[in-house]
């Protein structure tokens, strides 16, 4: 395994355990905070108990060999005849307990979402910049080069990088104008997108991005908050998707552990290129590679705790959203379902939910997918 591998490695175990970590601490927060006694709150998944780090409340803090996210196991979960235990506690304060997990990933998205936001500015109009030419394209072949600013198209000036692929793509297997500023100076360059390159390549090998400002506190919370929820509604949606056949099943298709590792892993990789510096032949002083840096990894960790919080609130036992569903009936018709019904239910399906991720993470090394990252 090479360094970056190794990097990607530590980023990814940090990541993981970071947001699995925060789920549980909602749970705890708001255990405590409805006056539900826990029992100990692990660091590391439940496994062999290194040490009891310190107690609080009533509460033991313990360090597991596990070392990946944490744990809450809250006094008398599934067991109502406990005094002070999560399973006595009214339905209200069950279901606040059970959403606090979740609404805490979704937080946490909200908050690297705005700090993406942040670092990248907000989009205005202008020459279109080009952060990165492919290998072997026509744009390179062309002499394009990342840092360029595409001032006009074609004799026809551009502002948006909607605009720059349209006239691109208009034009297939005919040479294109391009005017370009580099170093404060415009020049001319003619290229030719080509069809026969995959869509995943683009016609012309090119990535672009439009200029920026910094962006305002508002802007940064809002696009925050916006960009969590439209993520948490394509993610509801996915189900429906694939019903209606409006995507296909491999463009759905779960990932295990080394699935998110390979996506976190070129995500690192794009990210420490675009930050690489290497010295000049002349004064061997280091210059940066040229692309715009990305936040590909940022991306990447906001995007896995919107799916982490999001699919906990689907209505499956042994999830939180499963739990949720067992307090509805209390809530609505003041009936509860029998705890003994509720507890084989969920245990079963945690058997199932076992399986399934053991097969998910057998694909991984069997039938890996291809990570969604340039």
């Amino acid at each position: 395994m090479s360094s970056i591998d190794w990097f990607s490695l530590v980023v990814f175990v940090l990541a993981l355990s970071a947001m699995v970590f925060l789920h549980e601490f909602g749970h705890f927060i708001a255990a405590r905070l409805f006056g539900i006694e826990v029992e100990e709150f692990g660091f590391g998944l439940p496994s062999y108990r290194i040490a009891t780090l310190f107690k609080w409340k009533g509460t033991e803090f313990t360090l597991h060999a596990l070392p990946l996210g944490g744990f809450v196991r809250p006094k008398g979960e599934n067991d109502p005849n406990v005094p002070g235990g999560l399973a006595a506690a009214s339905p209200w304060k069950r279901l606040a307990v059970l959403f606090a997990g979740p609404l805490m990933n979704l937080l946490t998205a909200v908050v690297v979402f705005g700090l993406i936001t942040a670092l990248q500015g907000i989009p205005t109009l202008g020459p279109i910049h080009i952060d990165d030419v492919s290998a072997n394209s026509p744009a390179q072949q062309a002499g394009l080069q990342a840092n360029d600013l595409i001032v006009a198209v074609n004799g026809q000036n551009v502002d948006r990088t909607s605009t720059v692929s349209s006239l691109i793509y208009a034009n297939l297997d005919k040479p294109v104008q391009l005017l370009i500023e580099r170093d404060g100076k415009q020049m001319t360059i003619t290229a030719t997108p080509l069809s026969s390159r995959q869509p995943n390549q683009g016609a012309l090998g090119i990535t672009m991005s439009p200029p920026t400002r910094a962006a305002t506190i508002g802007e940064v919370l809002s696009d925050g908050f916006m960009i969590t929820g439209l993520q948490a509604a394509g993610l509801v949606y996915l189900p429906i998707a694939l019903v209606q056949g409006a995507i296909q099943p491999s463009e759905a298709r779960v990932v295990g552990l080394k699935g998110i590792f390979d996506i976190v892993n070129a995500a690192v990789q794009k990210d420490v290129q675009t930050r690489e510096t290497e010295p000049t032949a002349s004064s061997g002083a280091p210059v940066s590679s040229g692309s715009r840096p990305t936040n590909w990894t940022l991306s990447v960790i906001a995007m896995l705790s919107v799916s982490l919080g999001v699919i906990n609130l689907f209505p499956i036992p042994a999830l939180d959203g499963g739990r949720i569903l067992f307090t509805l009936p209390e809530i609505l018709f003041h009936r509860r379902v029998p705890p003994e019904v509720e507890n084989m239910v969920n245990g079963v399906a945690m058997l199932l939910l076992i399986a399934f991720m053991i097969y998910i993470n057998a694909m991984d090394f069997i039938n890996p997918a291809p990570p969604p990252i340039p």
